[in-house]
């Protein structure tokens, strides 16, 4: 199954993005589930949120990674849909 993990940075969170960029790239390539991922970018081309598909088992599976995500540990986003994708394309 396929999950899409639509996270949206707190308002002025740039900084925590940017402090814990590495760690969340790291646990990326660590957990080896993530198809595709990429930032969100606002109007003025600053990363905003994030992007990130999961090919896991379970709801429950996406929801433990978005948990364990070093972003969302620092407290980054202000919200995390977690939704289950189907790619029809790509």
């Amino acid at each position: 199954m396929r999950f899409a993990l639509i996270c949206i940075d707190r308002n002025d969170a740039l900084p925590i993005r940017l402090e814990n960029r590495a760690a969340h790239l790291d646990y990326i390539q660590s957990t080896g589930v993530v198809e595709q991922a990429g930032p969100f970018i606002d109007a003025q081309g600053k990363m905003c949120g994030s992007l990130i598909i999961l090919g896991v088992a379970t709801r429950h599976a996406a929801e433990a990674w978005a948990t364990d995500d070093p972003y969302a540990k620092a407290g980054l986003f202000a919200s995390v849909t977690v939704q289950e994708w189907k790619r029809v394309i790509g």
